[in-house]
């Protein structure tokens, strides 16, 4: 595909895409109410519950992101066979979303996130969760169920969404990533410090820039382009990963083809919330991708949808309405 100037002919292009997600899904528990008195029993506050309200959560995100965008997610994960696991299904069907790359487990526990919200304050988090990676026996079912997957569909784009609750094994990584290069089916991570360099031969790597340097070990700093491309080398040349873009924050992102880099700055928003940006910037990257655009348009676009979704409150996920409101040209390399 040639270089594309148009905003609306890249959403366009995003229409009937087909992107597989391996990753781990949770079930986002909201607790609202308000706060008059403190607990007797401890110096505490007395929550008094007003609203309850569950979410995807997790690489579930990054599947609402890539339905928002008008293309098809297939979500492949493991829950527990437990109540999260059921309201997890209710809320993927409640979205028209498909749930045949989720396998069901009496040995595991889907991961629920509890946060309980007084007077308008975050007050508390409780995570419910197992995060050994899966036994032999689960992997080898939810392997099974992602070849099926890439046999029987047309994959444009495959994400490992990778939040380190276990779903992601050495083993899946490795036998899905050469199934994709053999098919031709372009490979994206979001990747986690466990597994960090378990990716080999992938066609884009996405940390941000806490993940790559405790992933290399290395000491570094986000105005040091040159030391950063250093850094990033070593994936380009052991690991023999295509495309390096790492997260920034309030800086942009940085990307690198092996042989050039660039920094795309980030533009003055005004910041209300950074929850979901990492899921909606890999979410981006994987379309832009399958759309044909080149590692530095693709980050262009990506960058430009992580700033979107940090001026709402909540995990929002992107709509090709929010990327419209923007005068963004991707111009060639």
């Amino acid at each position: 595909m040639s270089a594309k100037s148009n905003l609306q002919d890249i959403l366009h292009s995003f229409l009937k895409k087909n992107i597989l997600i391996i990753g781990d899904v949770m079930v986002d528990e909201y607790l609202w109410g308000s706060v008059s008195r403190i607990s007797p029993e401890a110096p505490v506050p007395i929550v008094s519950c007003t609203d309850r309200e569950y979410r995807m959560g997790g690489a579930a995100n990054v599947a609402i992101n890539i339905k928002s965008l008008g293309a098809k997610p297939v979500m492949c994960s493991v829950i527990g066979s437990d109540e999260a696991g059921i309201i997890y299904k209710k809320l993927l069907q409640k979205r028209a979303m498909t749930d045949e790359g989720i396998i069901v487990s009496k040995s595991r526990k889907t991961t629920a996130k509890t946060r309980v919200i007084g007077n308008h304050q975050h007050l508390l988090r409780v995570d419910d969760e197992i995060t050994s990676f899966l036994d032999k026996e689960l992997e080898s079912q939810l392997l099974e169920k992602i070849i099926h997957i890439m046999n029987t569909q047309a994959i444009d784009a495959l994400i490992f969404q990778d939040y380190d609750k276990g779903v992601i094994t050495p083993g899946i990584i490795e036998s899905v990533v050469q199934i994709a290069n053999k098919k031709g089916i372009p490979t994206l991570v979001d990747p986690k410090r466990r597994s960090f360099l378990s990716y080999r031969h992938v066609t884009f790597f996405k940390p941000n820039f806490k993940e790559l340097t405790e992933g290399l070990n290395v000491v570094l700093s986000k105005t040091d382009p040159e030391g950063i491309f250093k850094a990033v080398q070593q994936l380009h040349r052991n690991n023999h990963i295509a495309n390096v873009m790492v997260t920034l924050s309030e800086k942009g992102v940085f990307v690198s083809d092996g042989s050039k880099y660039r920094i795309i700055p980030a533009e003055e928003r005004d910041i209300a919330d950074v929850s979901g940006a990492g899921d909606t910037v890999i979410g981006v990257t994987a379309l832009g991708t399958a759309s044909g655009l080149n590692a530095f348009q693709t980050a262009a676009l990506a960058n430009l949808a992580g700033g979107l979704v940090c001026e709402k409150v909540g995990v929002i996920p992107i709509t090709p309405e929010t990327f419209l409101k923007e005068n963004l040209k991707i111009i060639g390399s």
